[in-house]
């Protein structure tokens, strides 16, 4: 059974506990930050093609990282708007130095 959450603040910390191995939250900050520097590159060159790759950059790698280190399912199947927005709070807050460290 599927847990429910009531917000995003609710469901942050379960989205952490499914990015407990440090090499699949190592592939979420390549993958997003491949992310922007292709969105970055496509607005500069005009080659709006590009954008079809974002979403395979982006969830490929994190997908990697669930399937090959977590050993889980990614939540964006479940909870494809919490964990989007996950991602991009996960990714802030590794780099201001804010993230929290995996608890073994």
């Amino acid at each position: 059974m599927s847990q429910r959450f009531a917000s995003f603040a609710e469901f942050y910390p379960y989205y952490l506990d499914e990015h407990s191995h440090p090499v699949c939250r190592a592939l979420h900050y390549t993958g997003s930050l491949l992310v922007l520097v292709l969105l970055a590159y496509t607005l500069y060159s005009g080659s709006w093609r590009l954008l079809l790759l974002l979403p395979l950059v982006g969830y490929g790698l994190a997908w990697l990282g669930h399937f090959g280190f977590e050993r889980n399912r990614p939540a964006t199947f479940r909870y494809p708007l919490y964990s989007f927005i996950g991602d991009w709070v996960m990714l802030w807050q590794f780099l201001t130095g804010r993230q929290r460290k995996r608890m073994d």
